[in-house]
């Protein structure tokens, strides 16, 4: 029994060896495998550009009202950079026929068609520079490139068609209504504007003069009651329609004597459904005796006080065309901004950028030197 367990030890013990012999070799041949390079050298010849196919028109005219409906289709043959690869396409434009500053429109991979929308064209000429109601020459190219990083880039020829564009205006514009205001609650009576934060097109702002023992909603357009805003608790902004399906409370809020007569800053802000009524520091900010508003976009404008509140200053329905205009007053003061639109002004800060001709609503406030130009058709 005895040479039986010392028989099967020493058996165990060879097997034991012999598998350790047998993995350290299998280690062994694993380690020169590992060390092997089985990888294949991608390579490209230099690259075929792409040829992009001509147009059967000349002139488009981009539709502001369905912007949504395709506007052009463009083709082209593949780039061939001599191998099976998906080759990245960018569809460029420019208002010149060498790029100087292209802008890309769309991309896409592994496919020689795009369709664009007209608000993707009218955008595109947007951003080259093209002024909107102008017919003028745009220019089209795809360029082609490998990978991630777009390497290997080979631009294609260019095609040329003219293009009418139109300008998307793309703000909301809000009015003052109440007996705390200057129209009182007539909807459709000059209604002072909110003037629209330069960086933040959801925020909006009024600082002047408001009645004694009133209250005040916004409208969003004059003459018209809804769209409405207003509170029901003092600290949420309420729209009808918007977050309820009936007309909201008043600013601030509810009834009682109101708000007491005096300067104050209303702040709203439209995404996050706040507010805030503030007063005001109006002493020793003294109004000019007259405002004119000047400039290349038009002759001069007298711009008329409002009565309720001597520092907020409107010309209505004034046309001005591409150029530029400022605020001067009766002491040479020239109050202007790089801001389009809306903006703070300030005396010597420049001039206002009119980007595109309509007949506008201009309020100015001397208080903070806030301005907004509204237009009227766009």
């Amino acid at each position: 029994m005895l040479d039986i367990n010392i028989n099967n030890k020493l058996q165990m013990m060879k097997n034991i060896k012999r598998f350790s012999t047998i993995s350290l070799i299998g280690l062994v041949l694993l380690v020169f495998t590992s060390c092997e390079d089985n990888s294949e050298i991608f390579s490209i010849s230099a690259p075929e550009a792409p040829i992009l196919a001509g147009l059967n028109f000349t002139d488009l005219q981009l539709d502001p009202v369905n912007t949504n409906n395709p506007a052009v289709t463009l083709n082209w043959n593949e780039a061939d950079y001599g191998q099976q690869a998906a080759v990245n396409y960018a569809i460029q434009f420019s208002r010149d026929d060498v790029f100087t500053v292209p802008v890309t429109a769309a991309t896409v991979t592994g496919t020689s068609s795009i369709t664009l929308s007209v608000s993707e064209i009218n955008a595109a000429a947007g951003n080259a520079g093209l002024n909107p109601f102008e017919w003028k020459p745009i220019y089209v190219r795809v360029m082609a490139s490998l990978g991630t990083q777009n390497n290997n880039t080979v631009a294609s020829n260019t095609i040329q068609f003219n293009v009418y564009p139109f300008f998307n205006y793309v703000f909301d514009d809000y009015y003052l209504v109440g007996d705390a205001t200057a129209p009182g609650w007539n909807n459709n009576s000059n209604n002072p504007a909110l003037f629209r934060d330069e960086n933040d097109s959801n925020v909006y702002y009024y600082t002047g003069f408001w009645a004694g023992n009133g209250h005040f909603k916004v409208l969003e357009t004059k003459g018209l009651w809804q769209p409405q805003w207003g509170t029901n608790d003092g600290s949420t902004v309420e729209g009808n329609p918007g977050t309820g399906s009936s007309d909201p409370e008043r600013f601030p809020y509810g009834g009682g004597n109101g708000i007491p007569a005096g300067f104050y800053t209303f702040s709203i802000n439209f995404a996050t459904k706040t507010f805030t009524f503030d007063p005001f520091n109006a002493s020793g900010i003294t109004s000019p005796a007259s405002l004119t508003m000047q400039g290349s976009s038009t002759g001069n404008i007298a711009m008329n006080a409002l009565a309720h509140d001597g520092h907020i200053w409107y010309a209505n329905s004034v046309r001005l065309t591409p150029g530029d205009v400022a605020f001067v007053s009766d002491t040479g003061a020239i109050w202007g901004s790089s801001s389009s639109f809306s903006g703070v002004a300030s005396d010597g800060g420049g001039a206002i950028p009119v980007i595109v001709e309509d007949d506008y609503d201009v309020w100015f406030n001397d208080l903070t030197g806030r301005y907004i130009l509204i237009p009227l058709n766009l």
